[in-house]
């Protein structure tokens, strides 16, 4: 095929002479009409492989996303270059998701972004088949697998798409990391017509990946960064952490602030905006700052705290050097962090009865009725939840989390709904209206001047921005639009800052919520497996720490020879290869005798005090033993 007209589009809108490694590998194979699994990365480019080839063809791409942030900033960005996209998500009315889907069909729309519990709804289903589909892709895609560390069984609906489209449309399943046993169930989950994985290595070779093992991480942090060059990250775990280490920062001199989802939208993205531009140098976040980071010149990322996993350390490190220039993915790490590691496990695995206590005690605060409540969407304070019923917040969270992995509900995170208007009636008639009621008139005029759309769909708008420009006050627009939609002239839905709850499923009896106590125990454990691989990683001193995460990822490797664990071998003045072949030399004697140290310096045909250097790196990191008798033999578990 020609990757040139491909290639027109991604100059004409997004400004790039030339794809990225693997963008246009996986643009070819979608082209082909073949479904395809692509793995990129952190920074790799995942949307322009279905941005730029829906561009490309006739028809609409459906996206698949969970993060409803996400979906909002791509719409938006698409639109602002006038590329006609359209959202789908929990937070918008019945009547709004109707018009969105109407406009879908029947308008020259090229994107359709829809959070994955809507797929299964009964308007969604009924629809599907009318739209003019070009290209079905998933993002997140890890999210399908029970094997995977954030899975969602509404994930599960996705195959069933092809029961209402063509055979011919290919789906392009995108995630930033996943192992073998996750992508196979990708491929599986998404019926898949035949196997086809394209991806790049995981091996990121700029970063230098180190382990600081460091009791009092504010004095070590603040030292740090005082000789450290360049913007970066410190990733923490809580809210409050995160403020209290920026505010300890710029105590210290150090430029910086902190971010994370308590805070308001528009002060996030000042934030966010302040940090990417430089002016900011730290930014001090929760893992909600990610999405939409596109800041290539980052020098650093900082763990303070250790993540619960292998997948988010090397997303979240991943955001370090994407100009490919020397950087650094510190994680600050003492035992303490280990003991706090599973004692929120203990608390991520409330016991089977508390879960259905907090499910019956929910259904009765949303006041759902047995037997009903299937695809109905609530907004939901968990303040008041736990308030009501005395519950212990962090155990509330994770049973919610819980009865969402079995297929319950759904629980999306607080998010942020602005306003949204729509007239109900034609130019016509509102014309006659304005002529017929003058007080509106300069009003309404002011709408559409101020937005473009709103006769078709539901827009945003801003209260706040409507009061500068006609300098009333907030509460008079605010009741200019209340009394047009209660004349049918707008449909006028306010704006709110809620988490929601989805029920996928009606409210069940309590003997009739089924939660196996061997997929309890099989979730539990595959967590557990999960953390202890992150433990390894933080405690290891003898292995390089970048063979160890590529190893999580099903990839072979040589050691990097920049992380801290590969600094400590080289300072040994020798080269990889006299190393390697000293080592290969020790353990071939060692799997024949037990000699003592001065015995096998002799066996080893190589200067002696290179030998010396090689045998004392083993002993220090338990590669070799020694007994009361101080035998040598290799360790097994190095193996």
């Amino acid at each position: 095929m020609n990757i040139e007209p491909y290639r027109q589009i991604l100059t004409r809108y997004w400004g790039f002479t030339s794809f990225k490694p693997l963008q246009e590998e996986i643009i070819r194979s979608v082209a082909e009409g073949k479904d395809t699994l692509g793995l990129m990365p952190t920074g790799g480019g995942k949307s322009i492989t279905f941005q730029v080839p829906a561009l490309a063809h006739d028809g609409i791409c459906l996206v698949i996303t969970p993060l409803i942030a996400l979906m909002k900033d791509q719409v938006s960005r698409l639109n602002s270059l006038e590329i006609k996209s359209i959202a789908i998500h929990s937070g918008m009315s019945g009547e709004e998701i109707d018009i969105a889907l109407e406009n879908a069909i029947y308008g020259d729309y090229k994107f359709l972004y829809v959070s994955p519990e809507r797929i299964s709804t009964r308007i969604f289903q009924a629809k599907v088949s009318k739209l003019d589909l070009s290209l079905v892709a998933i993002d997140e895609a890890h999210c399908i697998s029970q094997w995977g560390y954030d899975f969602r069984p509404s994930y599960l609906k996705i195959a069933t798409l092809r029961d209402h489209i063509s055979d011919k449309v290919p789906f392009l399943a995108l995630t930033a990391s996943a192992t073998p046993q996750v992508i196979d169930d990708i491929m599986s989950k998404l019926a898949f017509r035949g196997k086809n994985v394209l991806r790049t290595s995981f091996d990121r070779k700029n970063i230098s990946y180190l382990v600081r093992k460091v009791e009092d991480k504010g004095t070590y942090l603040v030292k740090t960064l005082q000789k450290a060059k360049g913007s970066g990250i410190v990733y923490v775990r809580s809210r409050k952490r995160c403020k209290e280490v920026a505010e300890l920062l710029v105590a210290n001199g150090i430029s910086a602030d902190f971010y994370h989802a308590g805070l308001p939208d528009e002060l996030r993205d000042k934030k966010q905006a302040s940090w990417a531009e430089g002016e900011t140098r730290v930014i001090v976040a929760t893992n909600a700052f990610g999405m939409g980071i596109d800041k290539a010149e980052v020098r650093f990322v900082v763990h303070w705290d250790i993540p619960d996993s292998i997948e988010n350390y090397f997303q979240e490190s991943g955001r370090a050097g994407r100009d490919n220039k020397p950087a650094f993915a510190v994680l600050l790490y003492s035992q303490a962090d280990k003991n706090r590691l599973f004692e929120s496990m203990r608390k991520k695995f409330p016991p089977v009865d508390k879960i259905k206590d907090i499910y019956e005690a929910l259904c009765n605060f949303l006041q759902v009725p047995l037997g009903s409540g299937k695809d109905n969407v609530f907004d939901f304070n968990m303040s008041d939840f736990v308030s009501r019923y005395r519950l212990p917040v962090i155990e509330t969270y994770n049973s919610l989390q819980f009865l969402q992995r079995e297929g319950y509900l759904e629980f999306t995170e607080e998010i942020n709904n602005p306003s949204r208007i729509h007239f109900t009636v034609g130019r016509d008639d509102l014309y006659k209206f304005q002529v017929a009621n003058e007080a509106f008139d300069g009003f309404i005029k002011l709408l559409l001047r101020s937005y473009t759309g709103m006769f078709s769909g539901f827009v945003p708008v801003n209260e706040d921005a409507l009061s500068r420009k006609s300098a009333a006050t907030h509460d008079t627009v605010y009741q200019y639009l209340v009394k047009l939609s209660t004349l049918n002239i707008i449909r006028y839905i306010p704006g709110k800052k809620t988490a929601l709850v989805i029920f996928t499923e009606e409210r069940l009896d309590r003997r009739a919520l089924l939660i196996s106590p061997d997929n309890y125990l099989h979730v539990k454990e595959k967590y557990e497996i999960r953390l202890n691989r992150m433990i390894e990683f933080a405690e290891s001193d003898n292995r390089c720490r970048s063979m160890i995460l590529l190893d999580y990822f099903g990839e072979e490797s040589d050691r990097c020879g920049i992380c801290d664990v590969c600094r400590k071998r080289n300072e040994l003045d020798l080269s990889k290869y006299e190393f390697d072949l000293i080592l290969e030399e020790i353990k071939t004697v060692l799997g024949e005798k037990s000699p003592d140290a001065e015995e096998l310096v002799k066996l080893i045909d190589f200067p002696e005090d290179k030998v010396i250097k090689v045998i004392r790196w083993l002993l220090d990191h338990k590669k070799i033993l020694s007994d009361n008798e101080h035998k040598l033999s290799w360790c097994q578990k190095t193996e």
